[in-house]
């Protein structure tokens, strides 16, 4: 896909995964839509640093929970520009839960990470793959996890709905083919204000380290490494659908 002058969705781009996939997306001249459900704040600044790396963005509140918030913003990128090539479904949410623990999570938990992170991520492809057969192609990634693979993560909850949402990316890339190319990434810890925010700054520190002893690569992945696979799935990888890219820095081969 050539990504200069395409309209592409990222929803959850406020800030971190979500906000590197816009930014790059800005930088080789692809005209972004925007979305965020809180922040705002960190959303404005990512439409700020599209423009500034040379490209065009627009600022679109919604929760991907909701049907009617996936529609206007499929309506949202047609009203502004008329099409809609790419979307990067990043928005996620999680509950910290161990999985040894099965009173840490109640139904309303489930329904709410699935609403978030697999609904929303159906309704938006729902919303905007009428536009992308219109006009003959479209890609698709969705930022899914190695938690998804491996069965590890915040939570028994986010676990399932990762995994649910590798399933769905291979049925919808059978579904949706050949006009639209569905792919998912799957990351491992990347340094964000998620793991921030869950931890004091020596918490985080030893959470970091403890990963990135664990993991080949010993390093965890910046937001602009999860980007730069997604952004290559839409632009560079004609060939390639419903895969599910492992970005864990080789977390999942295990120590060795």
């Amino acid at each position: 896909m050539k990504l200069q002058g395409a309209v592409c969705i990222v929803t959850g781009a406020g800030t971190g995964s979500g906000a590197a996939c816009a930014i790059q997306l800005a930088a080789k001249g692809c005209r972004a839509v925007v979305n965020y459900s809180r922040s705002e704040k960190e959303a404005r600044e990512t439409v700020k640093a599209c423009e500034a790396a040379g490209g065009e963005a627009i600022l679109a509140r919604g929760d991907v929970a909701s049907d009617a918030d996936c529609r206007a913003l499929a309506k949202a990128a047609l009203d502004k520009w008329g099409r809609i090539d790419a979307l990067i479904n990043n928005a996620g949410i999680t509950k910290y839960a161990s999985a040894s623990d099965l009173d840490a999570l109640d139904a309303a938990d489930f329904q709410r990470i699935y609403a978030v992170n697999l609904i929303g991520p159906y309704q938006m492809i729902r919303a905007c793959a009428p536009a992308m057969k219109r006009q003959g192609t479209g890609s698709i990634v969705n930022i899914s996890s190695i938690s998804g693979v491996m069965g590890i993560g915040s939570s028994t909850a986010y676990v399932a709905s990762k995994g649910a949402l590798n399933a769905m990316t291979l049925a919808l890339a059978r579904a949706l083919a050949p006009a639209i190319r569905v792919n998912a990434v799957c990351p491992g810890m990347i340094e964000t204000r998620w793991h921030r925010d869950r931890f004091d700054a020596e918490g985080y520190a030893k959470f970091k380290a403890n990963y990135e002893k664990t993991v080949p690569l010993a390093k965890a992945a910046t937001p602009d490494d999860i980007a730069e696979v997604a952004v290559w799935l839409l632009e560079g990888a004609a060939q390639v659908t419903g895969e599910c890219l492992l970005v864990d820095g080789g977390l999942h081969l295990g120590k060795f």
